[in-house]
């Protein structure tokens, strides 16, 4: 079956003449629309283009609008516009490791945005470390429920970043569940990064039990989706919920207190740094990483990491608002209406 897949290209290339001998770059940039259900990701592209723009590329950017599956004739369609370098947000960290290895085999850099690839040796992987960010959510929680009932709610399956996030997260809560101090109610996997998915499933363990004091939330738009169950219940603000992304929903959940902590990921710093990346690569060129990562493939990949930050009520001036992430009176709206 061809899938269906709606593709906008824009073409970046600077106003000024290049020199005659200097081919532009063309680098492809595959998403899949799921990952758009997110409000970060918006963010990223458009930052992502300005600075392939500044550098004088030109960026091919393709989006799906089904599954994990429909990703892989977007890429193949790609590979058929003589791109020079392809940068993926993969949906699935494992379904796209066939028309990976074509593009690798055809000379073709491989850049993993935010995201890594499994199985199949790509050139590098850009994103934050999402293993700190797990240590992030479990230390905030503790700080403020040293002893209680958690309820960890993980995300995707398909997604490697689920991942190493949990790892992070039990680094720093085993030993408390050891000691008996924190006891886990539950742990839940969701199959996408669903608000909807998070609802029901955070709904059953909440009919099971409300004796709940502290919730782990693999993202702000898990968060929310705890949060709203916890209002229904008339527990929000009473149980210490965080997630990650700084949405601003969130951001504003934290001024009301309905929200202890998000990880606020300084995505101008990523999404700048990827383009750089693509276009270094692209020119056969591999720069320093910071570290390198193995995903299982036989080699190690080089790993280009930015560090995420938490953020919390009295950090939320110097962070969001003071990165431009969010604006004073976005963030405020809520408190400033119910003055």
């Amino acid at each position: 079956m061809t899938a269906i897949f709606l593709t906008v290209i824009f073409l970046l290339s600077c106003s000024a003449k290049k020199d005659s001998e200097k081919e532009t770059i063309r680098i492809g940039f595959s998403a899949a629309s799921e990952t758009f259900l997110l409000e970060r990701w918006d963010r990223d592209i458009k930052i992502f283009m300005h600075t392939a723009r500044g550098l004088g590329a030109e960026v091919i950017f393709a989006k799906s609008p089904g599954n994990a599956l429909d990703q892989i004739p977007q890429i193949q369609y790609l590979l058929k516009q003589d791109i020079d370098v392809l940068v993926v947000i993969p949906q699935d960290k494992v379904l796209l490791g066939g028309v990976i290895q074509k593009t690798i085999d055809r000379g073709i850099p491989v850049l993993s945005y935010d995201r890594p690839i499994m199985d199949v040796p790509i050139t590098g992987y850009v994103s934050f470390d999402n293993h700190e960010v797990g240590r992030l959510l479990s230390s905030a929680l503790i700080s403020r429920v040293p002893v209680g009932n958690y309820l960890i709610v993980n995300g995707s399956i398909h997604d490697n970043n689920s991942f190493q996030v949990n790892n992070g997260l039990h680094e720093i809560l085993d030993p408390l569940i050891a000691k008996g101090d924190v006891y886990l109610i539950d742990e839940i996997w969701l199959e996408h990064w669903s608000y909807d998915e998070a609802l029901v499933e955070i709904g059953k363990v909440l009919e099971r039990t409300e004796e709940i004091q502290a919730i782990s939330a693999a993202n702000d738009l898990i968060a929310q989706a705890a949060i709203r169950l916890l209002s229904e219940r008339q527990l929000a603000g009473k149980v210490a919920v965080v997630g990650q992304d700084a949405d601003l929903v969130s951001c504003q959940s934290i001024v009301e207190g309905t929200q202890l902590m998000t990880v606020y990921k300084p995505i101008q710093q990523l999404a700048a740094r990827a383009a750089g990346l693509a276009v270094s690569m692209a020119k056969k060129e591999i720069p320093e990483p910071d570290r390198y990562i193995d995903n299982n493939s036989g080699k190690e990949i080089p790993f280009y990491v930015e560090t995420p930050v938490p953020v919390y009520r009295e950090t939320l001036d110097s962070t969001v608002i003071g990165d431009g992430f969010h604006s004073q009176e976005d963030v405020y709206r809520n408190a400033t209406a119910q003055n």
